[in-house]
Parts: C-alpha cells; structure tokens; sequence
C-alpha cells in the first residue's frame, strides 16, 4: 500500500485523513500537539470547560458525509441539535434581536424590532441564495486551479450571471443599499467577520455568508464542538489512521520536484503523498526552507485575529443564548483601528459564547462558562500585553452597559489567548484566524490552490487554502484535496 502524511490534526486534516485512507491509503498523522483538533479542540479550568477556538457549527451535514462515505452511522458517534436561536443581538441603547433558525420566526422579529424592513430581507436572502446556488459547484466543491474547472457548463453558467456577485462594491454598501435601518445594516455587515475580514473592504459577494447560516442553521454538539473533532479522531483512527502526537515536523522533503516524505525529530518518513494542514505560509517558510512561495501568496493580507477571554462565570445570565453578540456603536471606526491602524478600538464589538446553555456540565451549577472573543489585527508586532489589559477594560465595561450589572465580580477562573497565543498554538500565520483575507475584489478566488504547481505528491488543506477558513470549508478543503490525490492503485 502506498503511504500518506498528512502534517497536523486540525479539523481539516483529520477529514483528509479519513477519505485517504478510506481511498486506500496507508496513512499517518504527525501532530505537534499532544491533542488532535488545532483550533477545535478545548480545555479545562478551575471546572469550567471551553472550546478553545470555532464555536459556530452550521452545515453539519458535511461532517455526517464523512461518516456516510465511511459506512457509518453519524448519530452512533456523534449527536447535535439545532438552536431555536442562532443568535442574539444587543445594542447600547437597550435594542435587542434574536435570530432565529425558522425563516418565518426570523422575519416576523425582524418586522418588530426594526419596522418594515421584513420584505428587504426576504428580498437580499433570494438574492445571497442566487449566489450560492450559481458558486457552490464551482467555487466550494472543486479546485479553482484546474483546467477541468474553468471549462466546463457550470463555470460558464457561473461567468454569464457575474454582475450578480457584486464584486464592484463592498459588503457595506451593498447592505447599505438593502435596507434602510443602520442596525440592520451593522447586523449583516457582521458576515464579514466569519472569514476575517473587513465589511468596508471585502466584496459584496459575501452576501453568501450569511445566506449559509439563515438557510442551513445553527447547530450545536451535545459534548460541546469538541465533539466534533472527538468523533472525528475516533472514525479515523477505527478506519486504520496511525497518529503521532508530541511529533512536530520539521521539514517536507522534495527530491527531483516530488514531496518523498517528511522529518520529525530527526528521523526522516517516506511517503509517496504529503498533505500539510498546517497554515500555508509557515508551511513554506519553515518545512519547506528551499522552495521558493508562491508570489500571490506573498501579497496576501492576512485575515484579522481575536483577543479570546475565557472566564468561568459563578452565576447564570439568562438574558443571553450559546451565541450573543454586542455591536460597536461605531462600525467602521472599529474596522479602520484592526485592519488600517492595526490597534484595537476602545469600543469594541463583543461576541460571548456559552456552551453551558445547552451543555450544563461545561460549567459548575449556577455557573457558565463564558468564551468573550474581540476581533483584533493579525500580529505584527504590537505590544499585546499593554493592549490585552486595556482591551479586558473596555470589555467589561462594554458587557457591564448592555446587561446593566456588573460582571468582573463574578470572575472566578480567567484564561486569555491574544494572536501571539493563537499564532503560537496553531501555527497559524501571525495569528490570522483564517489565512488570508478576503478584503480585496478577487482574494476569495486567489487562495493558494489544494496542491503544488511545482511539487508532485504535496498537497495542502486546511482554512489559510482554498475554499477559506471555519469549519464547513475545511471539511470541504478536505473533500477537494482528497479529490486531487490520485487512486494509489493507479
């Protein structure tokens, strides 16, 4: 049987993992932590349990898809329930707004909290569908970079409706356009985020977002999102998938232009296919020391970071939901500061997760377990310590003005991660959570491709790669990874 290395066991690399091996490979796993999962995985304080990194989960089935193409049954390893709401929302002038997973529920809270703007938002989510359903084919499900892509019905089809992308102007505008509340118009500006990047900047294609949350919903894991990369983990390492953890590789080899295998901790592990799931630019810069980057990856932005707050909580809140959101009164005044001055704004928009909501045990009776995330620049050199501690500041101040009392006497257990932290863990590119941006007209379509142009056998996946980063484009990172690796009985 011919081998495959996949370097890292984050969510991507655990599913190609799964199809090689379901595809006939011999294949192993080198992880450098002593845990699978990268960014999804979690940890424990003081009783209080977090998901360290992803906390939204839409699109489950494409995590049921691998254990389908397995020849399992999903619900035998993992379980989840979809959210009544996906999400609240909270401004400083006592508005509030649940997102709700039913279309109906959602429009009829969007009549009463902001006034006739029901019918516009019917209207933008026939329009965000009408892009997915014309990209999903080409953009999501294949790779970019090949011929067998460009020419066909579908590419085509897709390039004739190009005017519905709305590649001309940016996701502000665009919502600008859409709706006349400004807090409407801030609620889906905020879709920019989900690949770390700027509403002001990045193209209106991104409309499509939201479009994947509303339509397919929001969902959470009955251990937590943990579970996910738990199950996963289990299904490969039952389908014949060797990990090695505690194994941190330190270089690709490349002989005559072909990857022949990899080194870690001295010693040297042939294969005839090598997958990194590691961030693509550290993959070149320091597995592959010899191979020249390519020049588009090179003048990519990075996508922004987070300052994460995990705070185990003694007393319950039930004003808020798993997800919960609280805007900035100042929108674009907040993006300049992390993506132009790349500081952090004194006014900081703030997302609290909660998975004691739905899963009482994350958390001691009559607490939660708060995961308090601010977007922040990629690092590049600030000092975190100073910025952490005033950002904790207007963080709490933030939280203490909507809910109206006061939150940092019920601290009981504090963890914190800034982008040196996550940069550190994940071996993401100065911490950027999603590899590159998507801020510029095409950058969504220029990430690096799921293989090298130069290098037969080495392959990439992952969310610094084509199609982008959060859970369900990993999965489907994988999916067209795999794809690309031939049949090792050919």
């Amino acid at each position: 049987m011919k081998k495959a290395i996949v370097v890292g066991a984050g969510v991507a690399g655990l599913a190609s993992a799964i199809r090689l091996v379901l595809k006939g490979y011999r294949v192993t796993v080198f992880e450098s932590n002593a845990y699978p999962g990268g960014k999804l995985s979690s940890f424990t304080s003081a009783g209080y349990r977090f998901d360290a990194g992803p906390s939204l989960f839409t699109m489950p089935h494409f995590v049921d898809a691998l254990f389908e193409l397995a020849g399992e049954d999903p619900r035998a390893h993992y379980s989840y329930k979809k959210k009544e709401v996906a999400c609240r929302y909270f401004w400083e002038d006592g508005t509030q707004f649940n997102a709700y997973g039913d279309r109906s529920a959602y429009l009829e809270e969007v009549e009463k909290v902001f006034k006739g703007e029901a019918k516009a938002v019917e209207r933008y989510a026939k329009k965000a569908k009408k892009k997915y359903d014309l990209l999903a084919g080409l953009f999501l499900e294949r790779s970019l970079h090949q011929w067998s892509t460009l020419f066909n019905r579908d590419t085509l089809k897709a390039i004739i409706q190009l005017h519905r992308y709305e590649l001309m102007t940016n996701l502000h505008a665009v919502n600008q356009q859409s709706f006349t509340s400004p807090k409407l118009v801030q609620l889906f500006d905020r879709y920019a985020t989900y690949n770390g990047s700027n509403p002001f900047q990045t193209p209106g294609l991104m409309t499509l977002v939201q479009h994947l949350e509303s339509h397919y919903g929001t969902f959470i894991p009955e251990g937590g999102m943990v579970q996910i990369t738990q199950a996963l983990y289990r299904l490969a390492e039952k389908k014949g998938v060797v990990f090695e953890f505690n194994q941190k590789v330190s270089e690709i080899c490349v002989k005559y232009k072909k990857a022949v295998g990899i080194v870690s901790h001295g010693q040297f592990h042939p294969a005839e296919v090598v997958v990194s799931n590691m961030d693509v630019t550290p993959t070149y810069q320091k597995l592959l020391p010899q191979q020249k980057p390519p020049r588009k990856l090179q003048k990519m932005q990075p996508s922004s970071s987070a300052v994460i707050f995990y705070w185990g909580m003694d007393k319950t809140f039930p004003e808020l939901d798993l997800h919960n959101i609280l805007f900035s009164k100042d929108y674009k005044k907040e993006f300049y500061a992390i993506f132009k001055d790349q500081q952090l704004d004194d006014d900081p928009t703030v997302y609290i997760n909660i998975t004691a909501k739905d899963v009482p045990e994350d958390a001691p009776p009559g607490g939660e377990n708060w995961f308090v995330m601010v977007n922040a620049p990629y690092n590049s050199g600030q000092n975190w310590n100073m910025l952490t501690r005033q950002l904790r500041q207007h963080t709490l101040e933030k939280i203490e003005r909507v809910l109206g009392q006061n939150i940092s006497q019920h601290i009981v257990t504090e963890v914190i991660r800034t982008p040196i932290d996550i940069e550190q863990l994940t071996h993401s590119h100065k911490g950027a959570l999603y590899g590159s941006s998507s801020n510029r007209r095409m950058d969504a379509f220029l990430r690096h491709p799921n293989f090298s142009k130069a290098i037969d056998g080495l392959y990439f996946c992952g969310g610094s790669v084509h199609p982008g980063g959060g859970i369900p484009l990993c999965l489907l990172s994988a999916k067209i990874t795999a794809s690309l690796v031939p049949d090792p009985t050919g």
